[in-house]
């Protein structure tokens, strides 16, 4: 078996390794994505091998928060570990939303390990024109 030597890796194993795995009062951090698409707000999360009723969304006021936990899976006695790189325990995010987005409205979606919100944006929120309002004739002034 060839392997190749990421030193980063390696690092981030050892600090991994060193913290131990992430707990419910001291979770680690998932990666994700944010951006705008059209009239939402979208916000992607890596959670690979994470069943969904291991992950809890919640909305309190403005704050979004997304937990996720990846427990080790279940191995029967002859096996013995050779490596062991993909981090389990807890992991956790938490967003301070805009008011000018409609938490009442998030979707979510699990797909291939992404976990998906898509935010609507408010109506008052969007971009619009303002009529300009006033006479459109013209007046003479006098001395």
């Amino acid at each position: 078996m060839l392997m190749r030597t990421d030193p980063f890796r390696e690092l981030d194993r050892l600090t991994q390794q060193l913290m131990g795995p992430g707990t419910w009062s001291r979770p680690s951090a998932m990666p994700m994505d944010a951006y705008r698409e059209g009239d939402e707000y979208v916000v992607a999360f890596d959670l690979p091998g994470i069943p969904t009723d291991a992950i809890d969304i919640d909305v309190e006021r403005n704050m979004l928060t997304v937990k996720a936990e990846r427990r080790p899976a279940a191995k029967a006695e002859d096996v013995q570990m050779e490596l062991s790189e993909r981090p389990l325990g807890v992991f956790s995010r938490q967003i301070v939303l805009a008011d000018t987005l409609d938490t009442e409205r998030i979707r979510a979606d699990y797909e291939s390990g992404v976990l998906t919100l898509r935010i609507p944006i408010t109506e008052r929120a969007k971009p619009r024109k303002i009529a300009i309002g006033g006479e459109s004739t013209h007046r003479q002034i006098s001395c």
